[in-house]
């Protein structure tokens, strides 16, 4: 990608930007987003090839989903230390570590002997995906600050997109080899060509934009009134909303094609395509739900969404039963749980504290809705062996919902000026 210049880039006090820097920069989004659905339907394709994992290595069903959730761990545990390897090193080279790190492990799962190591390999995998996510939301969070919440509900469609792909492939592969494996290959190899293409193609001018963070009166220096530190009121309880969605969402997640195939009696293809619908469901909402959060703020959109969720789960796992009933409520838990809270919990997060930390918010995010979400199937599968689906389902998702609803109420993110023009950025060159 070409240089860009600091006269490329203007107030918008100034001359108008050049239509080819934004026409670069969009290229750029559009080159970051499908790196990202990689990543998604890497995630998404696991659960589907979870019962032939399970009959493979005779594993029992608390087993399996704690292995389908567990790369969540990974996830968590990289957050922090990816938002602070962030000060240190270019969001480029976070996110191509990440990249390769993920990749590596996916490919090396079905080459797993038994339970540890492949457990090893898929929270390994989600250290990796840590640093892709925390790196690649601060880039374009940063980058296209003053429209923030729709510009990460644009990143996120990748990701419905990856989620709503990764099940379909993954399935099909599966019924066309009878290997469970070749999947886990195919998204692996195609990880490590993505790194290939950003290292060849994305300037670091895009992914080291200053956020200068003007949506907030004075918030561009040291004068800023927005906290310089991640321990206030407003981002602790951020952060505890973010693992209650996290809980509930993977509990979602990491079980859901095992609930169609082993208590509706749907086939692999029929669940397969059940689950894909959460990821259109994500693709879809994904971009209403940033606009949204720009024009009425991220919190009562937030509130809303977790309230609808729980809706959502209670049609779907106690009284839909056919693969139609079942696809409409997949993508509506898509929509709701990716595509409106993940947006705007992680955009009301970043928008919470000083522009300088926000690989840090990126960080802090990371860990909170996925470190919780590591034992999200473990406990789904407990629960179910005790109480039923039914039963899961009201403790995890409808109840951790209510409760990320209510955390919402004690939340004060500053509020953006509609209408907030775009600000100076700086952006450093390679």
């Amino acid at each position: 990608m070409s240089q860009v210049s600091s006269e490329a880039v203007r107030t918008s006090g100034g001359p108008p930007r050049s239509w080819r820097v934004t026409a670069i920069a969009i290229v750029v989004l559009v080159v970051l987003a499908a790196s990202y659905a990689i990543n998604a339907a890497d995630r998404q394709v696991f659960p589907v090839l979870l019962s032939s994992i399970n009959k493979h290595y005779g594993f029992p069903l608390a087993a399996g989903g704690f292995l389908s959730t567990i790369f969540t761990l990974g996830i968590g545990i990289g957050g922090i230390p990816a938002g602070r390897l962030l000060d240190r090193l270019s969001r480029k080279t976070v996110m191509l570590i990440g990249i390769a790190i993920y990749s590596a492990f996916t490919i090396l799962t079905p080459l797993a002997f038994g339970f540890a190591d492949m457990a090893a390999y898929r929270t390994l995998s989600g250290v990796g995906e840590s640093l892709q996510n925390a790196a690649l939301f601060s880039a374009v969070g940063a980058y296209f600050y003053a429209r923030r919440s729709l510009a990460l509900g644009i990143l996120n469609v990748s990701y419905g997109i990856g989620s709503a792909l990764g099940p379909l492939i993954g399935a099909r592969l599966f019924t066309a080899s009878g290997s469970w494996a070749l999947p886990l290959y195919v998204f692996g190899i195609a990880g490590f060509l993505f790194v290939l293409i950003i290292l060849l193609t994305v300037n670091k001018a895009y992914t080291e934009a200053k956020d200068t963070g003007r949506e907030q009166p004075g918030a561009g220096d040291d004068s800023s009134p927005l906290p310089g530190t991640l321990l206030n009121r407003t981002t602790v309880f951020l952060c505890l909303a973010c693992a209650a969605g996290g809980l509930s969402l993977y509990s979602y997640l990491g079980l859901y094609p095992t609930f169609l195939q082993s208590h509706l009696g749907l086939s692999v293809n029929d669940s397969g395509l059940a689950a894909s619908m959460f990821g259109i469901g994500s693709l879809v909402a994904s971009i209403p739900s940033g606009y949204l959060g720009d024009r009425f703020g991220n919190r009562i959109i937030v509130q809303v969404s977790f309230l609808c969720a729980i809706v959502v789960a209670a049609l779907m796992f106690m009284v839909a039963t056919s693969t139609a009933e079942q696809t409409v409520l997949s993508f509506l838990e898509g929509a709701f749980g990716s595509g409106f809270v993940y947006v705007n919990l992680y955009a009301a997060l970043q928008r919470s504290i000083h522009p300088s930390l926000v690989g840090r918010a990126s960080g802090a995010f990371v860990t909170f809705f996925y470190l919780p979400s590591a034992v999200a199937g473990y406990l789904f599968a407990q629960l179910v062996s005790a109480t039923g689906w039914a039963g899961a389902a009201v403790v995890q998702l409808m109840c951790f919902p209510l409760v990320g609803a209510i955390l919402m109420i004690f939340v004060r993110i500053p509020e953006r000026t509609v209408g907030t023009p775009r600000a100076t950025r700086t952006a450093t060159t390679s």
